[in-house]
């Protein structure tokens, strides 16, 4: 249930929150309060005076709700403004190879508009074989290049025992794909002050990944943004996932989350990429995470969908005019 409360009666919250806080959940969002498994019923009558109005229909994802937080989150990290209005370009190589390669890659990010540097020093591969990361020290070389250049850092956390040390180094958890919903790690991150990209899972439906960041919202972490990153459908021969560019203005719609598109891991092949981050661009959506390499032939990781240098330039450039045309655009206000 969630209460609106009228203007004038926000000392009622006070008194729902000590009247309910000791046996269920209550969230309090302005002069909004989400009380989980009640119904007007267990209100009192000053209580159901002071309401405005009375949800009981809403999401179980009930923080992430338009209906309990109707306006859009806004991120604010040291580089980016993420949500809202605003556009913000991430980048970067999928796997963070040495310092010198992940500098070069901040460079040609920064030069690209992008605010934000991703780089994974975990990275949960398909086989266990593959390369799986430089761990700690890639994660200082990550920083040192992000600081350089004057970019946020956004990088994997795979589990619940690196949040702590992933967090000294990263402005922005990044929770893959594969990870949705390891709900222990859900909840680790849902106890830090540090914003968090979910990634949708490759077979999650939008209440699944809805309700994947209800558990960092419900540990107190309510700075979130979903990347849609493609799901697998019934045919993913020619690409690797099907970028769902419908799912932006849906998640839009439900939630107050920013919604970042991720085209690299959606397309798999370097020629779709650009396509596939304009569409992204052109539906609306908050930002665009890309991953760069200058010889994909040789990458440590996913070379086959990364962009070169002069290919994300180009794409940049594109989106920056795309975006000038899909911005939202204030009304003007009519005066007698």
């Amino acid at each position: 249930m969630i209460i609106v409360i009228k203007p004038g009666k926000e000392a009622v919250i006070s008194e729902i929150t000590n009247r309910f806080g000791d046996h269920t959940e209550v969230f309090v969002h302005d002069n909004r309060i989400a009380i989980q498994g009640a119904d007007r019923d267990a209100l009192n009558k000053v209580e159901l005076d002071a309401a405005a109005q009375i949800i009981e229909n809403h999401p179980a994802s009930v923080q992430g709700s338009r209906a309990f937080h109707p306006e859009d989150t806004i991120i604010q990290t040291p580089h980016s403004t993420i949500g809202g209005d605003n556009f913000t370009m991430m980048a970067g190589p999928c796997s963070v190879e040495s310092l010198a390669h992940v500098r070069k890659m901040a460079e040609v990010a920064k030069a690209g508009g992008a605010t934000v540097l991703r780089g994974g020093a975990f990275k949960p591969r398909t086989s266990p074989y593959s390369f799986q990361g430089l761990g700690e020290p890639g994660l200082q070389f990550l920083r040192q290049a992000a600081d350089e250049f004057g970019l946020d850092v956004l990088t994997e956390v795979m589990d619940e025992d690196h949040v702590e040390m992933v967090g000294k180094y990263t402005d922005i958890f990044q929770i893959g794909a594969r990870n949705m919903q390891n709900f222990s790690l859900l909840k680790a991150v849902g106890k830090t002050k540090i914003p968090v990209m979910l990634k949708r899972g490759m077979s999650a439906t939008i209440d699944d990944i809805l309700n994947a960041a209800e558990y960092i919202a419900a540990g107190g972490n309510t700075q979130i943004m979903i990347a849609e990153r493609g799901i697998r459908t019934f045919d993913n021969k020619y690409t690797r996932n099907t970028l769902d560019v419908g799912a932006v203005p849906v998640l839009q719609k439900l939630s107050h989350y920013p919604v970042i598109v991720d085209p690299s891991h959606a397309a798999g092949h370097t020629e779709f990429v650009t396509k596939e981050a304009l569409a992204g661009v052109a539906i609306g959506a908050s930002g665009l995470v890309v991953e760069i390499h200058d010889d994909p032939a040789h990458a440590f990781s996913d070379g086959a969908q990364a962009l070169t240098p002069d290919q994300f330039l180009e794409m940049a450039n594109q989106a920056t005019a795309i975006r000038s045309l899909v911005k939202p655009t204030k009304k003007a206000e009519v005066t007698a």
